[in-house]
């Protein structure tokens, strides 16, 4: 894998303005959530940031494995990145947080960053396509 894929990810993030992210529990149950911002890294590295719901974050902290898939749906054109999530740092918490007000559903109170290693990319669209990795 190189880093220019993990470019044009990037920048098809930003021009459709949001990202999936599947992860799945230590049993495989998966879980799917969505992105709004993904930056470039060194190498084979890139770093998405959001209010991910605890479910993200949970199963990320028993099973690393993930994918991320970006698309935009005018072109049919999309990249599918497999990976680990190797960091989780907290960013910015919600201020004026009240620990007896209980939101139905809750609301997530961190924003979190996921420094992603990628280790395949493929890519990603509705028409007939191959799950071979691009170069």
């Amino acid at each position: 894998m190189n880093s220019a894929m993990i470019e044009r990810m990037v920048e098809l993030s930003d021009r459709v303005g949001f990202l999936f992210i599947t992860t799945a529990d230590r049993n495989g149950m998966p879980h799917m959530a969505s992105a709004r911002r993904a930056e470039q890294m060194a190498g084979d590295r890139l770093a998405v940031t959001e209010w991910f719901c605890p479910g993200t974050i949970a199963n990320l902290r028993e099973n690393p494995r993930l994918s991320i898939v970006v698309w935009d749906s005018g072109s049919d054109t999309g990249y599918q990145l497999i990976g680990e999530a190797e960091k989780i740092e907290d960013v910015a918490m919600l201020d004026g947080f009240e620990a007896g007000r209980l939101e139905t559903p809750p609301v997530p109170q961190i924003e979190r960053k996921l420094i992603v290693r990628g280790r395949e990319v493929f890519e990603f669209r509705q028409r007939p396509h191959s799950d071979t990795p691009v170069d």
